[in-house]
């Protein structure tokens, strides 16, 4: 019985292979893009934690001074004491082109091996220990990168984290140019008895017990969280595919069904057989899904990793690795979404009498009293999501009121269209006119879900869009304010660097504005404090958010400080409150400025107020003012003089287009998931259509009969389809206005501590809102063709059969 009861269930696949593909493909689609997702995001989160381990962050308690860099001496103090330390210099070096972090460390004290590639086993530690040293870094860290433009010999290991170059703390001060100093000591787990407490060894150094997860993985988070909310948004709108075509598929078996029961099969047996198809079927879409979300992530993580590296110095490879986690959760959210799309049409099943008639169920339409039923639940699931942020605080309740606001406008979209639709009836002139917009209204339970779909998918690429390129305009202004010296140039040492200076402040240049900055701690998290001379560049030119009268007057006499905006929102500070930026010194701060793209905090403060408070300060960056013709014969004279390489000097035209790049390649991936998703919800528009057509045909045959021609009613059908798209892309702008609120002023604020203005773009949506009546165009597209070609005859049966 089991057997024949299951042929007999699949049967009718074979009878509709349309709906078939319509629902593996859905599904397949639902899971590719979440997979997708997943992936992407493991792969980086193995890379933080591969690094993390590697360089024992994870492992190790440290030693760190809130005041800036360490002195040798206090690392003498310690080990004299009896302690086993192990410095460590870290700092960014450009290489043949390129920015990496270098990582010094004391070979013969590190607790983690750094041995080279097997076919490179000739280093030998003197090799490493004496000049010029050896550079140590992973393949795919080195791969395309110019050997013999490097200052020290390199060699490759795959026990280097990815994006990070190891060497010699020794070779390390030489190529930083930072002699005498230690940014961190890692305090070895192997140590002698009965030593004295390290708070009385070096009272002002600070320790930090081994850490569970690493800064790195939380300063990401935010980015992940993000690439995971649009994976589920994608996977929801994939399954209303999925719900559609299941529950058609259900409601056209149901007289099968029927027979079944009436032949004695039980209906806990069909109940079970009905599953274990939803099974295969998702395990077959699954698999597909897996494969598309394979070739979606390994396309895109290249821009991902490129993102997390500019952002945040991230090391991501950009190479994707075959991972069980995500293929779990691939597998494990098909299974879970086709459940989820077939659990209403397996409950009416169960609750199908034996005896039921064949014929168009009614369950299928919803009344006006289910749209409003919905329409209040939407709003409930609003007020929930507005009242998140105000009641729980931090990131998740960011995107929980994100999702309250998206879910709540789907729900009260069939009511909306309703509303919208028998307005415009009520205002029609002529019969048919009044017949399109009354049947409009009647086939909304049917398109409900596509449309909500839609909805979803416009409303995300409003709202993305919208921060995108507010996001691009207020970073052009920021970078024209921030990058107003005419040329950058950076020394290759300090005393090459001064002598740089002393050149050109003898008539060569209008202005030298020096870059000098300091490691050190403010409001308990590391910070990097700059100086800066009294010059019109920065009165006229920096980005200050607020700030207190007289604000550069105030900097200049040495009586205020700068903060960034990630400093100012994280520690709730601002101008008139005080901050300490080192042990023993208290300042009042002037003013707020915007530092986009920079997770990190920043202060500014005067040049001599920076040199008198931090010893080894470097000079090595400098800012020159210049009339921009005369830029081009100052940097050829600087490379002669100085026999500087070409990278040694950008001019601001160089360094823009670098951050803006920077900038392209950060929402390469929301942007392609935006099209994904918007082109998703087209199929599910098409879907819906489809599922549509065999119940068209009743309403669709009388007017043929009165003499409406079959390519007028293909038209119709064709308008039926646009004029539901332009609503629902009318009604998704103020929802998507709102999610871009949402963005710039409460996900971005948790995720990176600065707030974007919200621009408009209107010719952005007007262009989205012709996209979507081309998606709905398309998708009516064959429906439309087949009732044009469909022959007479098929028409004249809808009168011979029972309805």
């Amino acid at each position: 019985m089991t057997r024949s009861t299951f042929l007999a269930l699949l049967s009718h696949w074979r009878r509709q292979p349309m709906q078939l593909a319509t629902l593996v493909l859905g599904l397949a689609l639902a899971t590719g893009l979440w997979s997708a997702v997943q992936a992407i995001n493991t792969q980086a989160r193995e890379n933080y934690a591969e690094a993390a381990e590697r360089l024992g962050i994870n492992r190790f308690a440290t030693l760190s001074s809130p005041s800036g860099p360490i002195a040798v001496d206090t690392y003498v103090r310690i080990r004299r004491a009896g302690w086993q330390v192990s410095p460590v210099l870290e700092g960014r070096i450009g290489l043949a082109g390129r920015s990496f972090t270098l990582l010094g460390v004391d070979v013969l004290t590190y607790p983690m091996e750094i041995a080279p590639q097997a076919d490179e086993a000739d280093v030998s530690p003197a090799d490493v220990l004496t000049a010029p040293g050896r550079l140590f870094a992973h393949p795919d860290t080195i791969r395309n990168t110019e050997q013999a433009a490097l200052p020290v010999p390199l060699v490759t290991s795959d026990r280097v984290p990815r994006g990070i170059v190891m060497t010699d703390i020794g070779t390390a001060e030489r190529l930083l140019d930072r002699p005498g100093q230690i940014s961190r000591m890692l305090v070895l787990a192997s140590q002698p008895r009965d030593l004295p407490p390290l708070s009385d060894i070096v009272p002002t150094l600070k320790l930090t017990a081994p850490r569970a997860g690493d800064d790195l993985s939380r300063l990401t988070d935010s980015f992940h969280l993000n690439l995971t909310a649009f994976g589920l948004l994608s996977f929801a709108v994939g399954l209303f595919i999925v719900h559609g075509t299941a529950g058609l598929a259900f409601e056209q078996r149901r007289g099968m069904v029927r027979t079944l029961r009436a032949l004695g099969v039980p209906l806990g047996l069909v109940m079970r057989l009905l599953m274990v198809e939803l099974g295969i079927l998702a395990l077959v879409a699954g698999g597909l899904g897996l494969v598309l979300g394979y070739v979606v992530a390994a396309a895109l993580l290249p821009d991902v990793a490129a993102t997390l590296r500019g952002l945040y110095g991230a090391p991501v490879s950009g190479s994707l690795r075959l991972q069980p986690e995500w293929f779990a959760s691939g597998i494990g959210m098909s299974l879970a979404g086709a459940l989820a799309a077939g659990t209403h049409a397996l409950w009416q099943v169960r609750r199908l009498p034996i005896l039921t008639a064949p014929g168009q169920h009614s369950s299928g339409l919803a009344s006006e009293t289910a749209f409003r039923r919905q329409a209040q639940a939407g709003v409930a699931m609003m007020l929930f999501g507005l009242s998140c942020p105000w009641l729980l605080g931090g990131l998740v309740s960011g995107f929980v009121l994100l999702a309250g606001l998206m879910l709540g406008a789907a729900l009260m979209l069939p009511l909306a269209l309703s509303r919208v639709l028998s307005l415009i009836e009520n205002r029609a002139q002529g019969a048919l006119a009044e017949w399109f917009w009354a049947d409009l209204r009647s086939q909304l339970p049917g398109l409900s879900l596509a449309l909500m779909a839609l909805l979803l998918a416009l409303a995300t690429n409003i709202g993305v869009g919208t921060m995108v390129s507010s996001f691009r305009l207020t970073f052009g202004g920021w970078l024209d304010q921030r990058l107003a010296s005419e040329l950058y140039i950076t020394a290759r040492s300090n005393e090459e660097g001064r002598r740089i200076e002393s050149w050109l402040s003898d008539g060569q240049a209008d202005a030298v504005l020096p870059i000098r900055h300091a490691e050190t701690w403010i409001v308990n998290q590391p910070a990097r404090i700059y100086g800066i001379v009294d010059h019109a560049t920065y009165r006229d030119n920096w980005p200050l958010i607020a700030s207190l009268p007289s604000v550069w007057d105030r900097v200049a006499d040495g009586t205020g400080i700068l903060i960034n905006e990630q400093l100012a929102r994280r520690g709730d500070l601002w101008p008139g409150d005080s901050v300490t930026p080192a042990a023993g010194w208290t300042m009042t701060i002037a003013g707020v400025y915007s530092d986009y793209g920079n997770p990190d905090g920043q202060a500014i403060v005067s040049l001599p107020l920076l040199l008198s408070r931090f010893d080894g300060v470097p000079a090595r960056q400098f800012g020159v003012r210049i009339s921009p013709d005369r830029a081009p014969m100052l940097k050829d004279a600087l490379l002669r003089n100085f026999d500087l390489p070409a990278s040694a000097i950008a001019n601001q035209a160089e360094i823009k287009d670098r951050s803006i790049a920077v900038f392209e390649k950060t929402f390469v991936v929301t942007g392609a998931l935006n099209v994904l998703t918007l082109g998703v919800a087209s199929f599910a528009i098409l879907t819906s259509l489809l599922t549509l057509w065999t119940m068209r045909l009743p309403q669709l045959a009388p007017l043929w009969a009165l003499g409406l021609t079959r390519r007028k009613l293909a038209r119709l059908e064709l308008l039926r389809s646009v004029v539901l798209a332009g609503v629902t892309g009318l009604l998704a702008l103020p929802l998507g206005l709102a999610l871009a609120w949402v963005l710039l002023a409460v996900i971005n604020v948790e995720s990176f501590g600065w707030r974007l203005p919200m621009h408009l773009f209107p010719l952005d949506w007007l262009r989205l809102w012709l996209l979507a009546l081309c998606a709905g165009a398309i998708a009516a597209a064959l429906p439309a063709r087949r009732l044009n070609r469909m022959p007479p005859s098929a028409l004249l049966k809808v009168f011979a059969d029972e309805r």
